[in-house]
Parts: C-alpha cells; structure tokens; sequence
C-alpha cells in the first residue's frame, strides 16, 4: 500500500488534477464564508456560534458537494479511459494494476477536493469563536478579521499556483486575494 502511495503521489498528472480540485474548491469554500459572514454580521446576529454553525452548515455541504461530484466525475471518466485501453488492447483491465491506479488518483481527487473547502470555511470563520455579546471580539471585528482571513487564504492558494506555474507567486496572489474583497464588498452593496 505504502509503495502504492507513494507512485500515486510521483505521478505529475495525477497531483495537477488533485491540486486543480483542492485550489477551485478552497476558492469556492473561502468565497462562501466571506459571504455568509458579512450576511450574518449584516442581518444582526448577535453571537458567534451562530456564524460558525450557519458556516459550518456550508462547509458540510461544500465538501460533501466537492467529494461526490468528484468522484462520480472521476469514476466516469476513469471508467471511460479504462474502457479506450480494453479496446486498444482487445483485453479485460479489471482487477489489474491500471484499475488499482486509477481507483487510488479517484480517492485522491476526492479528498483533496473536500479538503479545500474545509480550509476555505474554517479558517475565516474562526474569529467567530471567540466573537459576541461580552466576548473577546464583537461581530462587526470578527467579520472584519474573517475577510482578513479569507483574503489571506485566497492569497496563499494564489502564491501557490503561482509558483508551480512559474509566475510571479505575488502577482497570482494578489489576483486571488482580490476576489474575497470583491466579495466582501458586493455583500456590503448589494441588498439582501
């Protein structure tokens, strides 16, 4: 198993696509957050762990969402590989080395693609911990150090797909970054 890991985790191809699905889902997990704290803080919730319950709620079903769809897309078009090899070889694949493999990258793409919006959600809704009526921080700080959070976490997934891609790691994380104050302030503007 251990040596089966470790040619999973050699395999360019197979990481790309796991980091693809970790990043776009960290994306989305981080910009819902944002949203979901500006709307909470604006709506006048008054404690904390009401955020990080509604927030919780949306990661639940951001990573249930990430790892279902990925693996039934995954399971697809795996599925469809396989069948282009079996043809090309006028063999069976089942129970062979090249299932295993594919099986192994589709349990990778799917848990890295729950893992990012975990991180996405977690992050920035963790002031809301410690945030509320006589805590250590009050709603409208604690949505304010969640954007800081989230943009930071947005700026992080940035830096990295900017230095695996050869770009200036700043530029990309900047580029991301913005999206969560882009965010931040439609939440402000937009009523509702």
């Amino acid at each position: 198993m251990g040596q089966r890991v470790r040619r999973l985790l050699g395999n360019e191809d197979v990481l790309s696509i796991s980091r693809r699905y970790f990043v776009s889902n960290g994306f989305d997990g981080t910009l819902t957050c944002i949203g979901v704290v500006i709307g909470a803080v604006l709506s006048g919730v008054t404690e904390g762990f009401t955020v990080v319950k509604i927030g919780l709620g949306a990661a639940v079903g951001l990573g249930t969402s990430a790892v279902w769809s990925v693996w039934e897309i995954e399971r697809a078009e795996t599925r469809a590989e396989i069948r282009r090899i079996e043809r090309a070889m006028l063999t069976d694949l089942d129970d062979t080395r090249i299932e295993s493999q594919q099986r192994g990258a589709r349990l990778l793409h799917a848990t890295s693609s729950g893992l990012g919006p975990l991180i996405g959600v977690l992050v920035p809704l963790s002031p809301f911990v410690v945030a509320g009526t006589d805590a250590i921080l009050t709603m409208f700080e604690a949505a304010i150090v969640a954007v800081v959070l989230g943009v930071g976490v947005l700026s992080t997934f940035g830096a990295y797909m900017g230095s695996i891609s050869g770009q200036r790691w700043y530029v990309s994380a900047a580029r991301m970054g913005l999206a969560g104050l882009v965010v931040a302030l439609l939440n402000l503007v937009l009523p509702g």
